[in-house]
């Protein structure tokens, strides 16, 4: 396993995909992520909260991006890409796939014995589970942790929706520390038995309510929804309990492994796997993250922590010095995958009259590995300038 590659607390401002991407394999013990929902929605803080400025939109809608990785899911990953094809709408799928995209990013970071919480909600969860099994195999899945809460929401014509489901996977040789919880108060099993001498002079049996007894954890966790006068609220939009992350970091992790949230928001992974000694990375789209990192652990601690701001993407060290993209090793192994062929038109070429090409272009976020890398003539290669392939696939259509 790779050592990670960052300092001990870090935040990152990014997209999460292109940081995961220069992060060192093997090298992160827990994942919790908190994405968004596919809601359909615009989200932003209020103004006058700690959170004002933060927003993010919660719609998607197909793009070139999105389907260059339709495309490299479809070539390398067969049983990902038939997950994609259960989306119903273009806007699910798009959602899928950026959330994709990610996912097997995570799946590589992720330590052979680490464990990873999804959060969504009832939208996108049966998809999700789907895309989960796909990446990280049916048998790591442990629980559907139901987070539920109460909250006003007026007349409906349906029953209240008031749960979250967390998706739980834990690979083999996963951390588990056993939580518990008290019995109800009905119980039978939170009452004590003990004998006392009866009036009579012999022995009786008396049940006695004793708090002390526990029942291991269920998948159930009864955690209050955080209202507008709740204290830790920061007023941004869709933050979640600290209880509720302190229970998962505490289950799945030890003082000293490293915590990753791809989707931080307002950092409340972050300040609780700093509460519990653990190191932390957090990654999140809008720069106000990382100020209510800062801001959130000096609060609590009552001091300045040392943590590292980054907007960055990181170096991976685990692979050594990628060759240059259009190197004669990467050349020779392209073309030799390709079988000569040009990745447009299709043609077979001599390897000298191929061009290296980035499939996904730097400027959305494509990097130099071979899997983001392939041969094309030089007609197939001008035409596509940094454009997607749809837009290539698309001009030989018409010539």
């Amino acid at each position: 396993m790779a050592k990670k590659n960052w300092p001990s607390k870090a935040m990152w401002t990014g997209d999460c995909l292109y940081v995961m991407r220069g992060m060192n394999s093997q090298s992160v013990d827990l994942i919790y992520l908190d994405p968004p929902f596919n809601s359909n929605a615009d989200y932003a803080a209020p103004i006058g909260s700690q959170a004002a400025g933060a927003a993010f939109t919660d719609t998607w809608v197909l793009s070139d991006l999105d389907v260059e990785w339709i495309n490299l899911i479809e070539s390398r990953h067969p049983a990902l890409y038939r997950a994609l094809l259960a989306a119903t709408t273009p806007s699910d799928k798009s959602y899928l796939v950026y959330m994709a995209a990610r996912l097997l990013e995570m799946r590589r970071v992720l330590k052979p014995d680490g464990s990873v919480y999804l959060h969504c909600d009832q939208t996108m969860s049966h998809y999700l589970k789907i895309l989960m099994d796909a990446i990280f195999g049916r048998r790591c899945f442990r629980n559907n942790i139901v987070w539920s809460y109460r909250r006003w929401t007026g007349a409906a014509r349906h029953f209240q929706r008031m749960h979250d489901d967390i998706l739980y996977y834990a690979c083999e040789g996963a951390t588990f520390n056993a939580l518990t919880e008290s019995y109800s108060t009905k119980s039978k099993h939170k009452r004590a038995r003990r004998s006392v001498l009866g009036a009579s002079g012999k022995l009786e049996q008396v049940y006695t309510e004793d708090d002390s007894r526990q029942q291991s954890m269920r998948d159930v966790w009864e955690i209050s929804y955080l209202n507008s006068q709740a204290k830790e609220r920061v007023g941004y939009p869709t933050q979640k309990p600290l209880a509720l992350l302190d229970r998962v970091i505490r289950a799945s992790s030890n003082e000293g492994d490293v915590v990753l949230d791809p989707f931080c928001g307002c950092a409340t992974t972050c300040v609780a796997a700093d509460d519990l000694g653990r190191d932390w990375i957090g990654i999140d789209i809008s720069p106000k993250a990382a100020e209510l990192v800062v801001q959130r652990i000096a609060e609590r601690q009552g001091l300045f922590r040392d943590i590292t701001h980054r907007t960055d993407i990181p170096i991976r060290t685990d692979l050594g010095k990628l060759p240059r993209y259009n190197s004669v090793e990467n050349r020779q192994r392209l073309y030799g995958m390709q079988a000569g062929d040009c990745a447009g038109c299709g043609q077979h070429f001599q390897l000298r009259n191929l061009e290296t090409d980035h499939i996904i272009s730097r400027g959305k976020g494509g990097t130099d590995h071979l899997e983001n890398l392939q041969l094309l003539c030089g007609a197939c290669n001008r035409v596509k300038g940094n454009r997607g392939m749809e837009y290539l696939r698309a001009k030989l259509q018409l010539n």
